[in-house]
């Protein structure tokens, strides 16, 4: 069905007064950074426990994809969670969705920590992916909500910096996880991270439900949306379903943000979880080695997002965004080459690909919240905007699995997970320029605001 717009929608509400964006941006960080941590986790703990706790098997390769498929599972729930949080998102405010998803989140990540060891061999894994599923219904509700909260609150000409801020709730959310990963690593006995130290990192995500109430109590809903409120009040027939509204009239915009952005997450999660599988049981490095290099590569990206955001409100948003396409697509068969060539006498090469990979992939990371944002009218923005990333999710969550099937047991394939980041680039590639094509409008600049 053909679209209905050429330009890009640019967020055109009176630009907000200092305070309440800077508040705005602040819990869109916070928010989406506990969010992530509590997400990733799970990801963390599939590479290092799960696969010997729950998923045990005379293969290792079997293990690691059972293991890894739960994982998917969550982002198999995500565009669940975008197309549900989308709906009332659109109908009754950014700010309660947002709210809800940080409780889900809290007390699915919390009880994931009390799943039992037990002879059943069926009843853990359903517990987990029961489990997994909330976690994947909880975060695809709330990046929606924590962009549009920062976006819309934001000043005209500085949508792409305070955008950025909820997009630091990645690089934020790894270092908060690797971090308790290490502690408990280096504290505890390998039997007893086993059996029990794995669980304190899921514990610890209670401390999210007074970040819930905090952003009910005081964080007022977007100028934006109160506007489309004022509107819906005044003629209660244009309440129909956002949903099926923005794929009736942006079914293409959905499709063409999903598949620009799915590399970004192939190549997050490749290198964030699965070198990490790959470097401890391939290639004989210490697991505190690894999670202490991918830390320091995202500590890198915590001033780089906001920067890449502040550069998308002077250059453009779709020209950042294709920068980070074309590194990453560059990077993508050195990147694995170098993580092969790693050991332990030999690290150096693991750290430069991880952290050379996290600056290519930060140029996406930055802008991708309010490029999305532009895309869609506002009273279908929390919508379209949710379901195009939580697609790209989908495609990106099984990445882990693949480069395991990839990998097949063998060290020297690391380069076949290359070859498949390259070619997953150059068709997100070939996405932004159909956008860039479609939505011919140049994005409102800075200067031009």
């Amino acid at each position: 069905m053909s679209e209905t717009r050429t330009h890009t929608h640019t967020l055109d509400t009176p630009a907000a007064p200092a305070p309440r964006a800077g508040r705005a941006a602040v819990a869109s960080a916070i928010s989406t950074s506990l969010e992530w941590y509590d997400f990733f986790i799970y990801s963390t703990a599939a590479a290092l426990v799960f696969n010997t706790t729950f998923f045990a098997t005379d293969s290792e390769v079997v293990a690691a994809v059972n293991s890894f498929a739960t994982v998917a599972v969550g982002f198999i729930a995500r565009p669940i969670g975008g197309v549900l949080a989308g709906h009332f998102g659109d109908k009754f405010g950014r700010k309660p969705v947002l709210v809800a998803a940080v409780v889900l989140m809290a007390i699915a990540t919390s009880l994931i920590g009390f799943v039992p060891t037990t002879e059943i061999m069926w009843l853990a894994p359903m517990i987990l992916v029961t489990l997994r599923i909330c976690q994947g219904l909880a975060v695809g509700a709330q990046w929606g909500g924590a962009v549009l909260l920062a976006t819309e609150n934001a000043p005209a000409n500085r949508r792409g910096f305070f955008g950025s801020f909820a997009q630091l709730g990645v690089p934020i959310g790894v270092v908060l996880g690797n971090v308790v990963f290490l502690v408990i690593t280096s504290t505890v006995a390998q039997d007893s991270f086993l059996s029990w130290g794995w669980r304190i990192p899921f514990w610890i995500s209670l401390v999210m439900l007074p970040v819930a109430f905090a952003i009910h109590r005081y964080l007022e809903e977007t100028p934006e949306f109160k506007k489309i409120a004022e509107k819906l009040d005044q003629a209660p027939a244009l309440r129909r379903s956002p949903i099926l509204e923005v794929l009736r009239k942006n079914p293409g915009t959905v499709l063409m943000a999903a598949g620009s952005n799915a590399i970004g997450v192939m190549f997050f999660y490749t290198m964030i979880t699965g070198s990490v599988q790959y470097a401890t049981t391939y290639l004989g490095l210490e697991r505190s080695t690894v999670l202490t290099f991918i830390l320091i590569a995202c500590l890198l990206q915590i001033p780089l997002v906001p920067l890449f955001g502040h550069l998308s409100d002077r250059v453009g948003r779709k020209l950042i965004f294709g920068v980070g396409t074309v590194a990453m697509m560059a990077w993508g068969v050195p990147m694995w080459l170098l993580i092969g060539a790693s050991g332990p006498g030999t690290v150096w090469p693991f750290a430069i690909a991880v952290i050379v990979g996290v600056v290519a992939m930060s140029f996406q990371t930055g802008t991708q919240g309010t490029l999305f944002s532009e895309l869609f009218p506002p009273e279908v923005r929390f919508s379209g905007a949710s379901l195009g990333y939580q697609i790209s999710a989908i495609i990106g969550g099984f990445s882990p699995m693949i480069m395991v099937l990839l990998i097949n047991g063998e060290a020297g394939n690391a380069w076949k997970v290359g070859v498949f980041l390259a070619v997953a680039a150059a068709i997100g590639l070939l996405c932004l320029i159909a956008i860039v094509r479609r939505y011919s409008q140049p994005h409102e600049s800075a200067h031009a605001a």
